[in-house]
């Protein structure tokens, strides 16, 4: 009988699912996700947990269809050929992937074996959202007007098929162990049910709130991006119609800034697409050459939570307890390693790389170059946070840092956000002696503020 198939990547889902509907079309489909070796070898822990625990997820809902997940571990374009020896299928079709792992091994494979790539990772693909001259754009603004001015189609079914034609008698490995993630449950179902709750919930209040780091309405649905769970245009096309159905001009704004979030996740994939060099060096050259300081034992400091700045220790042991954290820790993290530390930038894309379930090559390093100052669109090098202004402003109550430092849960508000600065009584009646039972601050702010502006300007003089 014919059959082709459906090789799973980042698109562990069944509806508006452009790859699986291109195999349906073929007859009996396979759903075959490959444990390959190349990207399982990285230490991820916890974005690994969240996969398996996906994949089980997704077996179950092709179970329910007559269908089930068949899983193979090794080189792709090898267990790829073994399939086909095995049912004689006639496609693989599979979503297009920009990153450029994914792209060499997509050619090679492309040359050997019927595989068909389609579309599903972003609305449009990185080819079509280009200049007029045909180059692509790098900077952010100009790239969402264009974006937005396109029409949006999707011609994916937007429903999960009813049933799905299996292929018996085929060989499938166990799934790995996985420990559930009770913040972040993977599959399908929980990634609807989340963006459902967010559009009714909290979408309005998205531009007031989005940046107060102790609020919970942000959508979170980050991993499901990552992982495909959700597909991009279900996720914009709920905030489209949030946009039109807002009751006044405050509410649609915040259906307006939540599109324009999504829009960038869009624009960092295209950077990577045109420019894969951003993955191994600075997007501009002139900040290439900064005198990094020596990581000693600041890294670790960072890491760990341990800098002594409230703030930036809640945001760092957010992400290691459940790997993720709020956007704007996100930002004020990362500008403390790269300015306050003068640490390379790349020792925290590769932690946060390391730590977080929604680690995207695309959007980690977009973000991470944004904060260093030494990417495409980025904050320029001179716009340095200073932790303890960001931590009043977006933290006022300091019910963030308490939550997760519980160190200082006991400091009094006038001092959370600086504990160094309390009187010894102050101290001892917090339970909180600085050196003690919470470091003092690793670097003083504005000698580190002064010290990262000399090094990046010297290194646009070398360059």
């Amino acid at each position: 009988m014919p059959s082709s198939i459906w090789w799973i990547r980042r698109d562990l889902r069944l509806a508006d699912n452009p790859a699986l509907d291109h195999a349906l079309l073929h007859g009996a489909v396979i759903p075959v996700f490959i444990l390959d070796d190349h990207l399982l070898s990285k230490p991820a822990a916890k974005r690994k947990n969240f996969l398996f625990e996906g994949l089980q997820n997704l077996d179950n809902d092709l179970r329910s269809r007559g269908s089930r997940l068949v899983l193979r571990k090794g080189e792709p374009l090898q267990e790829l050929n073994k399939l086909i020896a095995e049912t004689g299928a006639d496609l693989v079709s599979a979503e297009e992937d920009y990153s450029p792992y994914g792209r060499k091994r997509d050619d090679e494979i492309s040359r050997q074996l019927p595989l068909k790539l389609t579309g599903g990772l972003t609305i449009f693909h990185p080819s079509e959202v280009l200049k007029k001259d045909g180059n692509p754009y790098t900077i952010f603004t100009p790239y969402k007007n264009a974006w937005s001015a396109f029409p949006i189609i999707n011609n994916a079914n937007p429903d999960a098929p009813r049933q799905i034609q299996g292929y018996p008698r085929i060989q499938s490995l166990e799934l790995p162990a996985y420990q559930k993630d009770l913040n972040f449950p993977a599959g399908e179902s929980e990634a609807n049910d989340r963006l459902s709750r967010f559009i009714h919930e909290s979408i309005f209040k998205y531009a007031n709130n989005r940046d107060l780091l102790a609020c919970e309405d942000t959508s979170r649905l980050s991993p499901y991006l990552r992982f495909g769970m959700l597909s991009p245009h279900r996720v914009i096309g709920a905030a489209r119609i949030a946009i039109d159905s807002a009751p006044d001009l405050e509410t649609r704004k915040g259906a307006q800034v939540w599109l324009t979030e999504l829009i960038w996740r869009e624009f960092y994939e295209s950077i990577l697409f045109h420019f894969p060099f951003v993955l191994k060096m600075a997007f501009k050259p002139s900040l290439r050459q900064i005198g990094w300081a020596n990581p000693e034992n600041s890294l670790s400091a960072w890491q760990e939570g341990r800098t002594g700045y409230p703030v930036v220790d809640a945001g760092m042991r957010q992400l290691s307890q459940i790997g993720w954290m709020h956007n704007r820790a996100r930002m004020i993290t990362a500008s403390f390693l790269s300015k306050d530390l003068l640490l390379n930038w790349q020792f925290g894309e590769a932690w946060f790389n390391q730590q977080l379930i929604d680690g995207d090559p695309a959007s980690n390093n977009g973000g991470w170059q944004w904060a260093a100052g030494t990417g495409t669109d980025a904050a320029p090098y001179f716009r340095i946070f200073n932790p303890v202004t960001q931590s009043k402003r977006f933290d006022p109550l300091g019910e963030y840092i308490r939550r997760w430092v519980p160190e200082l849960v006991h400091v009094p508000l006038e001092f959370i956000h600086a504990p160094w600065m309390m009187p010894h009584n102050e101290q001892s009646k917090s339970g909180c002696l600085i050196g003690k039972d919470y470091p003092p601050p690793i670097v003083e702010h504005d000698r580190a503020r002064d010290r990262a502006l000399k090094a990046y300007k010297d290194s646009r003089y070398i360059s």
